[in-house]
């Protein structure tokens, strides 16, 4: 149930950006520059850093979101609850091992340097660029986590159990499209 009486008992992200769109539409374009943009992870990666942020951070709104994600660009279901007990246990790329190894340290000691986390990702072949992504993507999914949170909001059923339409469509569109179709431009959310 939302946190705000003027949502719906069973409110969306998408109610929250309606009824408080300040500043939606830049945050909407920078998950496109993060999640979208041109990078040495792919897309289901990145999708996958943001699930593991938000399941380390036990929020199930986003946490089922971006397993949605994930899924929709490839990675298998089987994936996830593994990934959250031990990311090296995980059947994903090795590579990957140190970015989540990263994406914990930063989302459970945010005060704390991770100085070693950091040179893991680089060691396993990560440029700079991509280890500035990673902590930008960890950055910008504790940030959604504590506002969809704070917001009261809560998984529907479509995070459960996606078909493949529902999977298809979230292939076919970026995150500024999707504030688009719900009305909120850009130029008013700024």
């Amino acid at each position: 149930m939302s946190n705000f009486p003027s949502l719906p008992e069973n409110a969306h992200l998408s109610d929250v950006f309606k009824r408080f769109p300040k500043g939606v539409g830049p945050l909407l374009a920078l998950h496109d520059a993060l999640l979208r943009s041109p990078s040495q992870f792919s897309i289901a990666e990145r999708e996958l850093i943001a699930a593991f942020v938000s399941g380390t951070n036990a929020c199930a709104f986003c946490y089922g979101a971006h397993t949605l994600m994930a899924r929709a660009f490839g990675i298998d279901a089987d994936v996830f609850e593994t990934m959250l007990e031990d990311p090296a246990a995980a059947p994903i790329d090795a590579k990957m091992v140190p970015v989540l190894l990263l994406a914990r340290a930063l989302t459970t000691e945010p005060g704390k340097s991770p100085a070693r986390e950091s040179r893991a990702v680089l060691e396993a072949g990560w440029s700079e660029e991509s280890l500035f992504e990673a902590i930008s993507i960890i950055g910008l999914y504790n940030y959604m986590n504590r506002l969809v949170d704070g917001a009261g909001l809560v998984p529907g059923p479509e995070y459960l159990e996606p078909g493949e339409a529902q999977l298809e469509a979230r292939r076919g569109s970026t995150y500024s499209e999707w504030g688009a179709g719900l009305g909120l431009n850009s130029d008013e959310t700024g």
